[in-house]
């Protein structure tokens, strides 16, 4: 039978209305409010029509039910100027790679959250503590997705269904999930990581991930993990120009405008200075890109576990035919499958995922 809550799962993660899906199924308008508000159940042949229409398999519109992500739980950027259509796109699309990571949960050993709560603390000094009990120094960080997946953060790729978004994080269930967009540069993709972390670690209990002051409190948290401050006071930036700015982000693998914006931020920078690297950055295509940028960073875990599946004969179709998902879908909610090696501390996180990864018998 069609479990509703599935139904409406499926056609808001592809942005659609009620009127869309009937114009692509066939059925009436009024039909479909019927399955949606449980008054009817569809035929079989029926069930197929709005299964091919979502891309789902039947056994996903069939499936248990499934509870809404709360809107004011995800770290949604600029949720006031959001289209109710893009929000829902982004809050099924998540629910989705819920149920992969459930899956994963349920075949898998995975690293426990160890992401700390530090609501209400100032940015810079929760960056510090962050590090401090991560093993991380004052040395550049490494992989930065390896390293979240290691303290149990689950990182899902945003799908083609959601590449408006940058990247948004939530809480589910005491499991911390963040979700980026891979449109944007390695540098980017980076910082987005870090900020969703600042998200998860100083906006929970009581403090809304989301407004104009949970994003620069995020921003402030971003900067001080990746260029932490004795780091980059240590690297003599004062008043620097921009190919000095250059040289500097590749120690970091930040973006050329967020160094010089680190700099300024920690009173290396007179205004004028400040500015004048700010716009030789910007002639040189710093400000819209980060060209001959590095590479996006990838999931050690996801690797791991396709290795693990692969060595039994499994593989992405698995979990596919387990969810009633499409291996396309299900592929485009992983990061890249070939580890990224960047220089840099992570800690010891290789050595957690490969001491907590094992397939479950």
């Amino acid at each position: 039978m069609l479990n509703p809550t599935r139904l409406a799962a499926a056609r808001k993660r592809r942005g659609w209305t009620l009127t869309k899906l009937a114009q692509e199924t066939g059925l009436s308008r009024v039909a479909l409010s019927s399955f949606e508000n449980r008054h009817q159940d569809p035929a079989p042949r029926t069930l197929i029509a709005l299964a091919t229409a979502l891309n789902v398999e039947p056994l996903f519109l069939e499936g248990d039910e499934l509870d809404e992500i709360p809107v004011e739980a995800v770290s949604f950027r600029a949720l006031s100027k959001m289209t109710a259509r893009t929000r829902d796109r982004g809050l099924n699309s998540g629910r989705i790679a819920i149920l992969i990571n459930e899956w994963l949960e349920d075949h898998f050993t995975l690293p426990a959250p160890d992401v700390p709560s530090l609501t209400g603390r100032d940015p810079e000094l929760a960056a510090q503590e962050v590090r401090a009990r991560w093993g991380l120094g004052e040395q550049p960080i490494g992989n930065l997705i390896q390293l979240l997946e290691a303290h149990g953060v689950r990182i899902f790729s945003l799908t083609d269904d959601t590449k408006d978004l940058d990247a948004y994080c939530l809480t589910w269930q005491g499991r911390p999930l963040i979700f980026l967009s891979r449109e944007k540069s390695g540098e980017r993709h980076r910082f987005n990581a870090a900020h969703e972390l600042g998200h998860l670690i100083l906006h929970g209990e009581d403090k809304a991930p989301n407004g104009p002051e949970a994003e620069v409190e995020a921003n402030r948290f971003a900067a001080a993990f990746l260029m932490p401050r004795a780091g980059v006071l240590a690297q003599g930036l004062h008043n620097a120009h921009a190919q000095r700015f250059l040289e500097a982000k590749k120690r970091w693998n930040v973006a050329a405008m967020a160094m010089a914006h680190r700099a300024n931020e920690l009173g290396l920078m007179t205004e004028w200075a400040y500015r004048t690297a700010c716009v030789d950055l910007s002639r040189m295509g710093y400000r819209n890109g980060e060209p001959n940028g590095i590479l996006h960073e990838s999931s050690p875990l996801f690797t791991k576990v396709l290795q693990q599946l692969r060595a039994r004969g499994l593989g992405l179709q698995t979990i596919a035919a387990d969810l009633g998902l499409t291996v396309a879908e299900v592929k485009a909610y992983l990061l890249g499958l070939t580890p990224t090696v960047l220089p840099g501390r992570a800690g010891d996180a290789d050595r957690k995922l490969r001491n907590h990864l094992h397939l479950v018998d």
